[in-house]
């Protein structure tokens, strides 16, 4: 009876982990297949993305660990129209999220703050409008992020000097206004970070007046 017993409990551990993954991922193919009817394929590079498939990790373009967890979304130059949909938020082990050189419009999703594991954020020569979310500032594992060539608006957010582990960011040739922080990961970036805004009127003055005063035209 104790051989019995023991048997239906090592089946149920391997059932309750087999729907775990098949659980993670359903919700990263759902993510994903949210992106693929949010822009337009004139390439088909996402014809593989079949949402009838279980493991989105056999999709072209997508990288998966060990796990089968989504890591890596690689779809740099692959002239995609469309918006980018705030479901990317829900692919928690994603490190790398490619989609430079499109030809994606509107806002940058608040969501991508909640990608707790991601490394690089490349989202640079698209045509991507509104303000750079703070939400950003959760990224703390981010090393890089690439926003250039957009036309994109607002403040720099003062949230993103805590990311500690930030090696690159480019903001140039957007729209962007105000000044740009010098402090925290910002202290050892170049002011080629931010050239060609015309609106962007420098380094912050530390001390001497506040960077989001009101009524300095900037929106």
């Amino acid at each position: 009876m104790a051989i019995w017993t023991l048997f239906h409990l090592l089946l149920l551990l391997v059932l309750l982990s087999t729907t775990s993954v098949l659980t993670n991922a359903n919700s990263e193919g759902d993510a994903l297949y949210a992106l693929r009817r949010a822009v337009k394929d004139p390439e088909s590079v996402l014809e593989s993305w079949d949402p009838t498939l279980v493991d989105p990790c056999t999709w072209f373009h997508v990288s998966c660990d060990g796990d089968n967890r989504v890591t890596r979304l690689d779809l740099g130059n692959a002239k995609l129209t469309g918006n980018l949909v705030p479901e990317l938020g829900k692919l928690e082990h994603l490190q790398y999220l490619e989609l430079y050189m499109n030809n994606l419009v509107g806002p940058i999703p608040e969501q991508l703050g909640e990608l707790k594991s991601l490394v690089s954020l490349d989202l640079y020569h698209n045509n991507l409008t509104g303000p750079i979310p703070a939400s950003l500032s959760n990224l703390s594992h981010l090393k890089f992020l690439r926003l250039n060539g957009n036309r994109l608006t607002g403040r720099i957010p003062r949230e993103l000097t805590k990311l500690g582990n930030l090696k690159i960011f480019d903001v140039s040739n957007n729209d962007l206004c105000g000044t740009f922080p010098t402090s925290g990961s910002f202290s050892k970036l170049s002011e080629g970070s931010f050239v060609n805004n015309p609106r962007l009127e420098g380094p912050e003055l530390i001390g001497f007046v506040r960077y989001d005063v009101v009524g300095d035209g900037c929106k």
